[in-house]
């Protein structure tokens, strides 16, 4: 019996140097990351193991290391932990990771700015 079932790691915070102005790259920007991935969960159901199932301190690792490493555009910030993510974790069907600006350097009032990617396998 396949239990499909979703993982959830919402409102990682990062401060970070993405963007395309000079101020943004000096200065940067608090960020948040949310990412969401759906998978078989039967074995981790039954066994109460950890290595049955996705370990999401890993995909915040993953998620970290990329936020390190400025971008001008979110897009590139998204991509690089989408393939990642892709790579370390093959037992993901789908998943989605959306990474989102505080505050964007626009006229006028804005909260956010965010790219949202979605990969199926």
């Amino acid at each position: 019996m396949n239990n499909i079932g979703k993982i959830e790691l919402e409102g990682m915070e990062f401060k970070a140097y993405h963007g395309c102005l000079e101020q943004e790259k000096v200065r940067g920007n608090q960020f948040v990351v949310d990412f969401e991935g759906e998978l078989d969960l039967s074995a981790a159901a039954e066994s109460d193991n950890l290595g049955d199932t996705l370990n999401y301190a890993e995909i915040y690792e993953i998620v970290a290391y990329e936020m390190s490493i400025p971008s001008e555009l979110l897009e590139n910030v998204a991509g690089r932990i989408m393939k990642s993510i892709e790579k370390s974790f093959p037992q993901l069907i789908k998943f989605s990771v959306r990474v989102s600006k505080k505050r964007p350097p626009v006229e006028g009032i804005t909260q956010w700015s965010r790219v949202t990617l979605y990969h199926t396998r």
